[in-house]
């Protein structure tokens, strides 16, 4: 078992034996209670069962074992970013650079600058470059369906990350395969953190892009989870796009405290990436780092996202994607359409970090993905 996935069993065992009388599923941080029952008990409960699974810490490998040999040296894959200040994609970027390096492969990162215009950019200077293969992050592959179609025609298959709604192929327009987990788990499992940890009563704020289909899909989905729970409040659903968030958060939070006050107790966001820049703002209001509004990332789970969660600032929990692995998953699927095979199939399944099962860690992946992969490619 990894060192970092040891220390959290050991973390949580203490934390079990320190908060003994306490609710079921509240280990992560001190449970928001209220003398009145919630107004949905069989909710609640069914939230912390599912909670209690995705917070366990032993990722065995579930990928593909078997699969083609490497590709011959010196293959080229272009990786097409929606913005590397969003650090998902770039978590993901650096991993088929990884992979690309031990294959011998040139792999080369363009950043789409979080625009139709810049994805459509970014392409044609993917295309010009003539490579082997093009993979597009965190962008709706119909933003370049014109790109994607001129791609197929010259044989260089497109993978995504993020960019369908589902995992696996997609042909509107042609992917020869979307990395991703399933966005109905990762929004499922945002919420239902929020019903567990709060007892069935919170207040909460929800953060989206509305310009990315994907995100957008994401944070309907996790408001139609929070709705299963009526002492549950949707008090705002905000929309920021990724580039802007920078920009807008202090203002947005100076809004949202002027308008609800004490009770906005619970946030949740597309990506980790808005409590980055939100934690400066609830700081400056007097907020306490490990104390509400309590913040869940649906999704990425950088580093950055790992320090905050580890150190209780501003961001309670991540359900991160295991974006190193996922580069790793992307440069696999490369060789499996170089071989002309289908895709692998692959989803990982959904994770839920807190301080208390990280283990110090600053990222999340699966175990052996490395040494399944290198075994398949003969490296």
């Amino acid at each position: 078992m990894h060192p970092t996935r040891k220390a959290a069993l050991t973390a949580i065992a203490l934390l079990a034996v320190a908060t003994a009388g306490c609710e079921p599923g509240a280990a992560s941080t001190t449970t928001h209670r209220t003398s009145a029952k919630p107004g949905c008990p069989t909710v609640v409960s069914r939230a912390k069962q599912a909670v209690k699974k995705a917070e366990a810490v032993d990722a065995p490998w579930k990928g593909p074992t078997t699969g083609p040999e490497a590709a011959g040296h010196g293959k080229s894959v272009v990786f097409i970013a929606h913005d590397l200040s969003n650090p998902g994609p770039a978590g993901v970027a650096q991993g088929v650079r990884e992979a690309a390096a031990l294959l011998r492969w040139s792999a080369r990162t363009l950043n789409g600058q979080g625009t139709p215009e810049g994805y459509r950019s970014a392409f044609k200077k993917a295309l010009a470059l003539k490579p082997d293969g093009i993979a597009i992050a965190g962008f709706d592959p119909g933003s370049v369906a014109d790109e994607i179609k001129e791609a197929k025609a010259a044989g260089i298959p497109v993978i995504g990350w993020h960019s369908a709604p589902t995992p696996g192929p997609d042909g509107s327009p042609d992917l020869f395969t979307n990395v991703t987990t399933r966005v109905e788990d990762v929004a499922k499992i945002s919420a239902d953190w929020i019903i567990a940890r709060s007892g069935g009563r919170a207040g909460v704020v929800l953060f989206t892009d509305g310009t990315v289909p994907f995100a957008k899909h994401k944070s309907d989905l996790i408001k139609k989870e929070l709705a299963t729970c009526s002492d549950v409040k949707l008090l705002s659903y905000r929309n920021i796009p990724i580039p802007e968030v920078n920009k807008r958060a202090i203002g947005e939070v100076r809004s949202l405290l002027s308008r609800f006050g004490d009770k906005w107790t619970y946030s949740a966001a597309i990506n980790d990436l808005y409590f980055r820049h939100t934690a400066a703002a609830l700081r400056a209001a007097g907020k306490d780092g490990a104390g509400a509004p309590f913040n869940i990332g649906a999704g990425d789970g950088d580093p950055s996202a790992f320090e905050r969660v580890n150190g209780e600032r501003f961001q309670a929990a991540t359900v991160p994607e295991p974006l190193t692995e996922q580069g790793w998953q992307i440069a696999d699927e490369f060789n499996r359409a170089f071989a002309d095979k289908p895709a692998s199939g692959y989803v990982p399944s959904v994770h839920i970090t807190t301080a208390a099962n990280s283990g110090g860690a600053l990222s999340w992946d699966s175990e052996g993905y490395r040494q399944a992969y290198r075994k398949i490619w003969g490296k």
